[in-house]
């Protein structure tokens, strides 16, 4: 059979899930998916995602891709593996792609957003979405420590120790602030890509600007300093999304 190339759209939450990830030490989504696949075609599938979310990041639109020999429609994969997924788990979408498609390498950029209630007690239906800080944050400073990292720029400072990004620049296109109800806010950035935890490493240190902890030159210094030991401490991993992947 002539080989095809499927693309899949998934939503996942992923508070019960080491992350994308294959791992000897937890469930991952990347496992659950290929097993539930494997079980509809008959053949073990290796899928490829976007990018390799952390364990507790969830994705409202998660993109990946995997080739097959299988001649089902691409809506019929949709509906079995939606009929085979855990409910936290959903196929959005499904489609045939070029061969050449691979949901890393063509991806052109990626849109995440970060949670964060800021409300003296943590509203319940949150606890899974929401970082919560119950002490007031400086809306504006955080914005104006948001627009020092709009560009092409070297954020080592916000790289994770230890990680394998070879190159540390990357270009950040859009970075916002939006508060609702003056307690809940949602820090979006797009970028052409993204060092291993780099948000959650920007939203650290914003958070600390927030509590009056660094000023915007200060936030601005830690990110010419190139030294991850200049930054905050790491977002909680709950509060992350991948939004979107552009191609």
């Amino acid at each position: 059979m002539p080989e095809r190339n499927i693309k899949l759209i998934l939503a996942y939450d992923g508070s019960n899930y080491h992350g994308w990830q294959r791992q000897k030490n937890g469930v991952t989504i990347q496992e659950v998916v290929e097993e539930k696949l494997a079980q509809m075609l008959g053949v073990p599938v290796a899928v490829i995602a976007s990018g390799r979310t952390d364990a507790g990041v969830h994705a409202m639109n998660q993109v990946c891709n995997f080739k097959t020999g299988s001649r089902l429609d691409a809506w019929v994969v949709r509906k079995g593996l939606n009929a085979l997924l855990p409910k936290d788990i959903r196929v959005l979408g499904a489609e045939d792609a070029p061969l050449s498609f691979n949901a890393r390498y063509s991806a052109r950029k990626k849109r995440y957003r970060y949670h964060i209630f800021n409300g003296e007690v943590h509203d319940v239906f949150l606890r899974r979405t929401a970082w919560h800080i119950p002490q007031p944050l400086d809306a504006e400073r955080m914005r104006g420590c948001l627009a020092s990292i709009v560009g092409t720029r070297d954020f080592s400072s916000f790289r994770a120790a230890g990680s394998s990004n070879r190159n540390p620049v990357r270009t950040i296109l859009k970075a916002d602030l939006l508060v609702e109800a003056n307690r809940f806010l949602t820090i979006e950035l797009e970028a052409d890509g993204f060092l291993r935890h780099m948000v959650r490493n920007i939203v650290g240190t914003l958070v600390s600007a927030g509590r009056g902890k660094l000023t915007v030159e200060e936030f601005e210094g830690v990110l010419e300093a190139r030294d991850r030991r200049a930054a905050g401490a790491t977002a909680p991993a709950h509060g992350l999304f991948l939004v979107d992947v552009t191609y």
